[in-house]
């Protein structure tokens, strides 16, 4: 069957650029002026997936998106401006249960949205499960037998690494939060994200986590008990100098198809740490990115936990480290902090 999509916009020129971009695609298509009519719709139409405008007349995408919660299920992808306030309302819909976003990239109304053509698709398909997304997927090598692993709470755990992608604010937020206020090691998180929205989603979470939360902006000390959000739109790495630890954004690298990278990440933090003293959970999102570097530190001695499919909002890169053959532990989200707070006391 045809993905079904409603494309809910108050722009003319942007509903033609996604209904076109669709249809290409193969999708059944049906459009909203606004989150009034979207409400409508969604019980007529019966979508896999929405794509949800935020400023909107009549009836905003945020008022929709509160209503069509207890309406209409399906996964709902906001459309966004690039700016500080689209960050912060986009990061207040995804905890509002939006699955994921894609931004304008000429403010209001698009002329131009080549750029987001092609993951505003991955998207669609892999929150619907339909297909691959349209990258193609590298698999970790599965064959080798996994290294027998020391998954004892006594283990020495020096920092934790956490990567994220599709629906990783909400995850986050339900991980963080019930943290122990003395939680005794570092946690340094690959959020998939543009610069503006980790910065917003790093203030976010400061305000309602027990552990100071802070984005990687600079060079940056690592501290005991500190979590520390990549900076978007670049990747972080990990350098030492005498006892202590740094971390600092560095420029995407094109050997990597998401940013910031979490590959890139476990990769550096192993150039610090020896990875028996590292733990590495891998959470929702497409693609694999994590799962080498994961399964290197797994392979080494470090304790690994994959989100569990039935959580996932997408499974794809939890998925690729348990089909590897490194995961420590799979569980459910709501499972994760307890088993952290276990491994790390």
């Amino acid at each position: 069957m045809p993905i079904k999509v409603l494309i809910v916009d108050d722009s003319a020129l942007m509903r033609k650029h996604f209904s076109n971009l669709f249809i290409r695609e193969g999708f059944v298509v049906d459009i909203a002026r606004n989150g009034e009519e979207a409400l409508s719709k969604a019980v007529e139409f019966q979508p896999d997936c929405i794509t949800l405008d935020i400023n909107m007349p009549v009836m905003d995408g945020m008022t929709c998106l509160a209503i069509l919660k207890d309406l209409y299920s399906c996964p709902i992808i906001m459309v966004s401006s690039l700016t500080q306030k689209g960050a912060i309302v986009t990061l207040e819909a995804l905890t509002l249960g939006a699955a994921d976003f894609v931004l304008k990239t000429g403010g209001t109304v698009s002329r131009d949205i080549a750029d987001i053509e092609a993951p505003l698709i991955d998207k669609i398909h892999a929150l619907t499960n339909a297909v691959k997304p349209v990258r193609t997927i590298r698999k970790v090598n599965s064959t080798a037998a996994p290294v027998p692993q020391n998954t004892s709470s006594n283990q020495q755990v020096d920092v934790v690494l956490i990567g994220v992608s599709t629906g990783g604010p909400k995850k986050l937020e339900q991980i963080l939060t019930q943290l122990s206020p003395q939680f005794p090691a570092p946690i340094v998180i690959a959020q998939h994200m543009p610069a503006s929205f980790t910065s917003a989603l790093s203030n976010r979470l400061d305000g309602i986590c027990p552990l100071p939360v802070m984005e990687a902006g600079n060079k940056t000390k690592l501290k005991r008990g500190c979590v520390y959000i990549a900076k978007g739109d670049s990747d972080v790495v990990f350098s030492k100098s005498g006892q202590d630890i740094f971390i600092r954004p560095v420029p995407s690298s094109p050997s990597f198809l998401w940013h910031p990278s979490v590959d890139r990440m476990v990769e550096s933090a192993l150039s610090c740490y020896e990875p028996m003293n590292m733990v590495c959970v891998q959470l929702t999102g497409m693609g694999y990115d994590g799962a080498h570097a994961m399964s290197k530190a797994f392979k080494g001695g470090a304790i690994t936990i994959a989100e569990s499919e039935k959580s996932a909002v997408v499974f794809g890169m939890p998925k690729e480290l348990i089909e590897a053959g490194c995961a420590s532990f799979t569980l459910d989200s709501h499972h994760i902090s307890g088993k952290l707070n276990t491994l790390c006391r």
